[in-house]
């Protein structure tokens, strides 16, 4: 599968963004997807992430109640909606996709098997 992340930008502090992530081929429902971000000298933090059924999701702390992740199977797309940004949430962020075999989310950078170009996300104070 290939991916390719869209719709970073620069914004203001609470405003809101909505990053989508397209992926190529027809399997995209074996799929569970996630949604990953990297600041300058720091560590690669896990965002959000979707079952490849949709069934199940997850977010991380920093992110919770203020982000949500979702996919479209018809339109191939998983898309993340960012509300209430804060400068913290500055980063490059990328898509992945999970090894095939799992079909549950994971938090696990190493359990991703594809990776998107990434996407800038600017937020100023």
């Amino acid at each position: 599968v290939q991916l390719e992340e869209s719709g970073g930008g620069s914004v203001q502090a609470g405003d809101s963004l909505r990053l989508s992530c397209a992926a190529s081929g027809r399997t995209f429902r074996r799929w569970s997807m996630g949604w990953f971000r990297q600041a300058p000298g720091k560590e690669c933090e896990f965002v959000a992430a979707i079952s490849r059924a949709a069934d199940m999701t997850d977010a991380g702390d920093s992110v919770k109640g203020r982000f949500t992740i979702s996919r479209d199977s018809a339109k191939n797309t998983v898309i993340l909606q960012m509300n209430s940004l804060k400068p913290e949430d500055t980063a490059v962020y990328y898509c992945a996709a999970r090894n095939p075999l799992y079909s549950s989310t994971s938090r696990i950078p190493a359990d991703y098997v594809a990776w998107g170009q990434g996407t800038h996300v600017t937020v100023s104070s």
